[in-house]
């Protein structure tokens, strides 16, 4: 389960965050995890409560946010929902996409104290 490392780098970014800006807990963390980001939501929130116990960000309440994908279509120039990797262009068919929004995992937004 990597969503138990991914947790893990989360913690160490809300360390470096709180010497940097000096709070002390942290009550909620927003996260974007794009809809092609391999990342499992729920494996997240069961890593988050146990990577966090004890820590600056303990009983702190997780928000998941899931953008959805877009791809360019090379050939029509347009911007298009995917689904999935290597699905075609919905205008055009065309199979040559470029994923541009739907892999990212990121924290969007702290709640502390």
């Amino acid at each position: 389960m990597h969503e138990v490392s991914l947790c893990e780098s989360m913690l160490d970014i809300l360390k470096a965050q709180a010497a940097r800006d000096h709070f002390t807990r942290v009550k909620r963390v927003a996260v974007d995890i794009g809809a092609l980001s391999c990342v499992e939501p729920e494996a997240l929130k069961f890593g988050f409560d146990a990577v966090m116990k004890g820590s600056l960000a303990d009983g702190a309440v997780l928000e998941i946010s899931r953008p959805a994908a877009q791809a360019l279509c090379l050939d029509c120039f347009r911007t298009v929902p995917v689904g999935k990797r290597f699905d075609t262009c919905p205008e055009c068919g065309s199979e040559a996409l470029q994923v541009v929004a739907g892999e990212e995992l990121k924290i969007r937004e702290l709640e502390v104290v």
